[in-house]
């Protein structure tokens, strides 16, 4: 795609943040939790998380890896946009790269976020992020105008489902017609989820991703894992621990593991899932593979560039599959209101 007048002058890709030594860990949570009632002690038990990876979140490193195909991919197809890159909790922040947008003369830029589906903490905290980073830059500060939420785009399902296949092709052969499939994300609380399409979208895409790898419907289910909060409050559910242990009551004894709300292997993958999901299966005689997210794969960087283009055209093909069209560019006003939003680690 060759484009002479464009309406934007750059990108901006937006990330969670992660800590890359372990001095950075406590700020780094500090910021995640600032304004939220988390116990201290809590906080410094997420901290101890980091101890298995010297302070180091892979998040950061595997930005910079996708913005460096996202740029090749953007070169292959005439789009001569700068990229920059801002996140919500740890250096580069949000604030420091829209100062540095606007001294180098940027006035509207495209915004990718790294969150595919519609929550709180995933949609609209980062348009509030976005609002204050520019608050914060002073006078002049680009207008930022966030791509669409792509739980159900078509490359995004390919991608999901060649990690997924990848994982089943793990399972010995003799025992792959009986292997369960438990898709996981990050649970939130009910109070938030009735106000958006998180638990909706999430089943669209474990159902897409299901069918496109040649599961049945009986071969999965979407469960949720990080869970946080008062005990007392009630959060989606079933929580992936007990969930495996009901697989292998239920005489299961191969899963995998997809964690299809996450579009990176950071922390809350790599601990959650490899470490304390491990030890459950490892009790429970189960053997588990945990399947890769998207990362950087070849159709989600293209995703990617799909949706720049649908945004630097008036007549882009606003690509979907399944029960739910395209998601608007802009989201319902009542979507998503800031209630409680859990915290999260990267």
């Amino acid at each position: 795609m060759t484009v002479s007048r464009l309406p934007y002058d750059a990108i901006l890709v937006i990330g969670f943040g992660g800590p890359e030594k372990m001095e950075d860990v406590v700020p780094f949570l500090e910021n995640v939790l600032r304004g939220r009632n988390v116990p201290r002690e809590r906080m410094l038990e997420v901290a101890g998380h980091y101890k298995h990876f010297a302070g180091r979140s892979p998040i950061n490193d595997q930005m910079r890896e996708l913005i460096a195909r996202l740029k090749d991919e953007l070169a292959a197809h005439g789009i001569a946009l700068p990229i920059y890159w801002g996140n919500r909790n740890w250096h580069p922040l949000l604030a420091d790269t829209l100062r540095e947008m606007t001294a180098a003369g940027v006035t509207r830029a495209i915004a990718y976020v790294a969150s595919a589906y519609s929550s709180y903490s995933g949609c609209r905290q980062y348009l509030e992020n976005i609002a204050e980073a520019r608050l914060a830059a002073g006078p002049g500060a680009p207008q930022v105008d966030k791509l669409r939420v792509f739980f159900n785009h078509p490359l995004f399902i390919a991608a999901s489902a060649q990690r997924l296949c990848a994982a089943l092709d793990a399972v010995p052969a003799g025992r792959r017609d009986r292997v369960h499939v438990a898709f996981t994300a990050h649970s939130i609380p009910e109070s938030l989820a009735r106000t958006c399409q998180y638990e909706q979208q999430l089943r669209e895409t474990s159902r897409l991703t299901a069918d496109k790898s040649g599961l049945g419907p009986e071969q999965w289910r979407l469960v949720y894992q990080s869970r946080s909060g008062r005990p007392q409050d009630p959060w989606l559910g079933p929580d992936i621990g007990d969930h495996l242990r009901s697989v292998r009551a239920q005489g299961i004894t191969d899963v995998v593991i997809m964690p299809i709300g996450f579009l990176s292997d950071h922390m809350e993958v790599l601990y959650d899932l490899d470490f304390e999901a491990r030890k459950v299966c490892d009790d429970a005689g189960l053997s588990m593979v945990r399947a890769n997210t998207v990362g950087t794969h070849p159709l989600f960087i293209r995703m990617i560039r799909e949706l720049i283009e649908e945004r630097l055209s008036d007549t882009a093909e606003r690509l979907s599959i399944g029960n739910s069209p395209a998601w608007p560019d802009l989201c319902p006003e009542d979507c998503c209101p800031p209630r409680i939003a859990p915290p999260a680690n990267a």
